[in-house]
């Protein structure tokens, strides 16, 4: 019998598993805590350059990822700097194992390095979807992707937690002095990136096209590849443009809520940090579900359809759990954003898959990149203002509807089928 997807895919979505560690130990749960407890002064202080060095990447992040797309396509330089993002991600992910208390620059720029060097790889891999996916098996081969991310960042997490940090006897001896333990959670990322990535590199190739390696040749193509794209998305590629201010929007509510969920839940429901960790684990798991079940979908309804679906659902969750009088409702809402935050974003990535040209995939994948980050702290703000404004976290969360709710308007204005059309001539 025929497999579902091929072994190809699998190896690509394999890379999901691999760089969801860095996200889930370093960015999220583990080493950003760490850092405001343990290296900073203070936990203002800490908090304050954390977020510093986000905005930092995010902002480098939006301004590379377009130019090295370019680059990637005008050279054919896709593996190569996949395998660079990777070396440097790990190699960075394991250096945050030596900073100690007080070496805040010391910290914050081993982490600015490997978090740009994750995001830049993202770039690179999403551009492969395409190329290794049948159009009528792209929504399953996005969404294999986001489960085996979702799984991934669960069982590393998992394995951080029990094996090292929350535990009296470390794995491997590690000694608790000095937070070593704590710190080698760094070091598990950086490993785990770096093994998971190998399918990815060994099985996944991009078509082969004639390609000239001259430094000033690439670079020169590149710009001029860029100037062309900025001239002609306007008219040419207006879906592809009209989806991406669409998910510039809706992907400021996503990111509001995962910066922001654990806060709400520790502040206005009372949730201790375990409480936090767990019920950060039972989103995972939902989200990972979700992303699964709606692949086929996916194909079968299309990508718009699809966002359409799950951004009606996070915005009625969402509001669920601005209003939820017991943490029992607030765990249906969670739960529920949950099952829809994986399909949303595994269905962005696949119909943007869907219109990107051939030959210039990395270059409009890096237009993808630079969408999920050029307003990335509008939420964030908005969310601030409002909980000051009102007194009332409650207030604050009710500002992410305004992202899934304007992010849904503008994705009424996409013609998906137009978008496929244009990719294809």
């Amino acid at each position: 019998m025929k497999p579902l997807l091929s072994r190809t895919i699998h190896a690509w979505a394999l890379y999901d598993l691999a760089n969801s560690s860095f996200p889930t130990i370093i960015g999220t749960f583990i080493y950003a805590a760490y850092f405001t407890k343990a290296i900073a002064a203070d936990e203002v202080a800490g908090l304050t350059q954390w977020s510093v060095a986000v905005t930092v990447t995010g902002l480098v992040v939006a301004f590379l990822s377009p130019l090295l797309g370019a680059v990637a396509d005008q050279g054919r330089l896709r593996k190569r700097l996949l395998i660079l993002c990777i070396a440097c991600a790990s190699i960075g992910a394991g250096a945050l194992y030596f900073p100690t208390a007080g070496q805040v620059q010391f910290a914050l720029c081993v982490f600015v390095f490997a978090q740009i060097a994750y995001e830049m790889g993202n770039v690179f891999y999403n551009a492969y979807l395409p190329d290794i996916a049948p159009r009528d098996k792209i929504g399953r081969a996005s969404g294999l992707g986001q489960f085996y991310g979702y799984v991934g960042g669960i069982l590393c997490l998992l394995i951080a937690l029990f094996g090292l940090v929350q535990t009296s006897t470390p794995l491997f001896g590690i000694p608790t002095e000095d937070g070593q333990n704590v710190r080698a959670a760094n070091v598990l990322v950086a490993a785990w990136f770096a093994l998971f990535s190998v399918p990815m590199l060994l099985w996944v190739q991009a078509p082969a096209r004639h390609a000239d390696l001259r430094t000033r040749a690439v670079f020169g193509g590149a710009i001029n590849q860029l100037r062309s794209s900025l001239g002609v998305i306007r008219s040419d590629y207006r879906q592809i443009l009209r989806f991406l201010v669409a998910r510039l929007l809706y992907n400021d509510g996503l990111v509001t809520i995962f910066a922001f969920g654990g806060i709400y839940a520790a502040g206005t429901f009372g949730f201790e940090i375990a409480d936090v960790i767990i019920f950060g684990i039972a989103l995972n798991i939902a989200a990972g579900i979700g992303a699964l079940v709606f692949g086929p979908l996916d194909d079968w309804l299309g990508g718009k359809t699809t966002i359409f679906v799950t951004l009606v659902g996070l915005s009625a969750f969402t509001a669920l759990g601005v209003l939820a009088p017991t943490p029992l409702w607030f765990w249906v809402a969670g739960i529920g954003a949950g099952l829809m935050v994986g399909p949303n974003q595994a269905a962005s990535r696949s119909l943007m898959g869907r219109f990107v040209p051939v030959a210039r995939e990395t270059e409009f994948f890096g237009f993808y990149a630079l969408s999920g980050k050029a307003t990335a702290f509008l939420g964030p703000f908005l969310l601030g203002q409002a909980t000051l404004l009102f007194g009332s976290q409650r207030a604050g969360m009710a500002t992410i509807l305004l992202f899934f709710v304007a992010g849904l308007l503008l994705l009424m204005r996409v013609d998906e089928e137009e978008g496929v059309a244009v990719a294809m001539r």
